[in-house]
């Protein structure tokens, strides 16, 4: 239930059982997001150049987006000492079943060292508003960096799943085994996009943007087969800008960096609407859109 190569008998993600979209997002604070190590290439170069009063108010206009949007947000104080906690996508992955009508997490093991202290936080978080928190079996090596690399299928009880850089691929099988649903795994081979949240972004359940190139063979295959419509996202727009950082929320409305010109265009002729903003301190990072927030049920 991992599929990692293309087949002729592979199921389609939306063969899966329904699932509700998530309508909670949670954000978390930049109080105290800086750039003070280097985990990824684009933090290369902006060690200590982060503008903080800039960075709040970038911030405060992501939160007013999604409360635009009629999204129920929640917000997890920064801490301090842990300058990247302000992307909350990356410590859990956040699960509904409807057939017990429980929601849940599963915590992420960080790459990173200087990252691992984060998850701690939304441990407690999600603890104190009564979801189920799960941790992956001590027998399963490796890394696991949460909906960085894990996103879910709109509407559907799939996932789709990155690995190369943060995240190992015999994780994937510990999710199934622990979730009880498909995996499509997606090997990454350019450091630029070191998560999949970097290089997919999934808007509807037949709709999603990429960028091609970031992906091998059967990367692109597996993703050709799961949707009918792939936007294809231009490089420059890709690398330096974070245009598949995109989140669509709500199947219509695509929160993206500013100054993604052909990707709002392309967007815009799918039936999709664009919402411009500004994010470039947190580009500095390596993280724009998607990376600052998780969704929850």
């Amino acid at each position: 239930m991992v599929y990692t190569t293309p087949h002729r008998s592979l199921p389609r993600p939306t063969d899966a059982p329904t699932r509700p979209r998530p309508d909670r997002v949670v954000l978390t604070t930049p109080a105290h997001f800086d750039i003070t190590y280097v985990i990824n290439p684009h933090m290369e170069g902006h060690v200590g150049s982060v503008q903080s009063d800039v960075a709040w108010q970038q911030w405060k206009a992501l939160r007013a987006a999604y409360t635009a949007l009629d999204m129920d947000v929640h917000v997890v104080d920064g801490a301090e000492g842990l300058p990247d906690m302000v992307f909350c996508a990356n410590q859990t992955l956040p699960y509904y079943n409807p057939e017990t009508d429980t929601a849940g997490v599963v915590l992420s093991r960080m790459h990173a060292p200087e990252r691992r202290d984060e998850v701690p936080h939304y441990r407690a978080f999600f603890d104190d508003q009564g979801y189920a928190v799960h941790t992956l079996p001590s027998e399963v090596p490796g890394s696991f960096e949460g909906m960085g690399d894990a996103l879910w299928h709109p509407g559907h009880a799939a996932l789709w799943g990155g690995y190369g850089f943060r995240t190992d691929v015999d994780v994937y099988e510990a999710l199934h085994d622990l979730l009880g649903v498909p995996v499509y795994a997606l090997h990454l081979d350019d450091p630029d996009f070191y998560h999949l949240d970097t290089c997919l972004s999934v808007l509807d359940a037949d709709t999603a943007l990429y960028y091609p190139r970031a992906f091998d063979d059967d990367g692109r295959a597996l993703l050709e087969h799961g949707f009918s419509t792939l936007i294809e996202v231009p490089e420059h727009e890709a690398r330096n800008l974070f245009a598949c950082n995109a989140h669509c929320p709500d199947e219509q409305h695509v929160l993206i960096q500013e100054g993604c010109t052909i990707t709002e265009s392309s967007l815009r002729e799918a039936g999709f609407t664009p919402v411009p903003l500004d994010t470039s301190e947190f580009l500095k990072a390596g993280g724009s859109v998607f990376c600052m927030k998780v969704m929850a049920w």
